[in-house]
């Protein structure tokens, strides 16, 4: 099972993204947060295996939420691998 974390400042798609995710058989959805601070901290209490983050978000962004949590992280541990699109 892969422990999945989604951040998105908009309601609708965290929401969306997150009951998406979790139709999946292999996936769970362990929490969710609405900025960079609230996914540092989810991630840090929840421990998922994936966190879908988006980029520009109020207050701490995606960007910077990511290097908050990989900060002091083992050095073979993976970051950043990705990105997709909202916009169609």
């Amino acid at each position: 099972m892969t422990g999945i974390v989604v951040a998105d400042d908009h309601e609708v798609v965290r929401a969306g993204f997150a009951a998406l995710l979790d139709t999946q058989p292999d996936f769970t959805v362990l929490g969710t947060a609405a900025d960079g601070a609230q996914a540092v901290r989810a991630c840090r209490e929840l421990r998922p295996d994936v966190v879908l983050m988006d980029v520009r978000m109020p207050g701490t962004d995606g960007i910077e939420a990511t290097r908050r949590l990989l900060a002091g992280a083992d050095p073979g541990a993976p970051g950043a691998s990705g990105f997709l699109l909202k916009d169609w």
